[in-house]
C-alpha cells in the first residue's frame, strides 16, 4: 500500500512508503510532528510505514498536520486513499475472488467426466 490516511477528531493515522523499512525517516517525521502545537503523541511502525498521530482537536487540525507533512515530503495527499477507499477495494477484490470461486467449482462439476472438461483442463 502507498500512501493512506484515516482520521477522526483528535486521531489520525497515516502511511507513507518514506518511513516503511527507515528508522531514521521514521524518527525524523515523529519529531517534526512532536513540534506542531497541539500534537499530543505521536507511534511509527517502520514494519507497515504507519504514523499514529494523537492530537487535539481544539488546536490543530488533521489537514494542518497532514498539510505540513506533504510539505515536508512524508505524504503526498494526492496519491493517499481514504480508509472508504481501502474498503471498497477490499471488498471489491473479495467479490472477485468469491465469484471466481463459485464459478470455478460450478464449471468443474458441470463439466467433470466430459470431453469439453478434458479440453478444458489442457487450455
Amino acid at each position: 500500500m502507498g500512501y493512506y490516511l484515516h482520521q477522526v477528531p483528535g486521531r489520525l493515522r497515516v502511511r507513507t512508503p518514506l518511513i516503511k523499512r527507515n528508522e531514521k525517516k521514521a524518527f525524523d517525521a515523529q519529531s517534526l510532528l512532536k513540534s506542531i502545537h497541539g500534537v499530543r503523541s505521536t507511534l511509527t511502525n517502520t514494519l507497515t510505514g504507519s504514523i499514529v498521530i494523537h492530537y487535539d482537536p481544539k488546536t490543530v487540525d488533521a489537514e494542518a498536520i497532514t498539510s505540513i507533512l506533504t510539505r515536508f515530503g512524508y505524504f503526498d495527499q494526492a496519491k493517499a486513499i481514504t480508509n472508504d477507499q481501502y474498503i471498497h477495494n477490499a471488498a471489491s477484490q473479495a467479490g472477485q475472488w468469491a465469484w471466481k470461486a463459485l464459478f470455478g467449482a460450478f464449471a468443474n462439476t458441470a463439466l467433470q467426466g466430459s470431453p469439453l472438461g478434458v479440453i478444458t483442463l489442457l487450455i
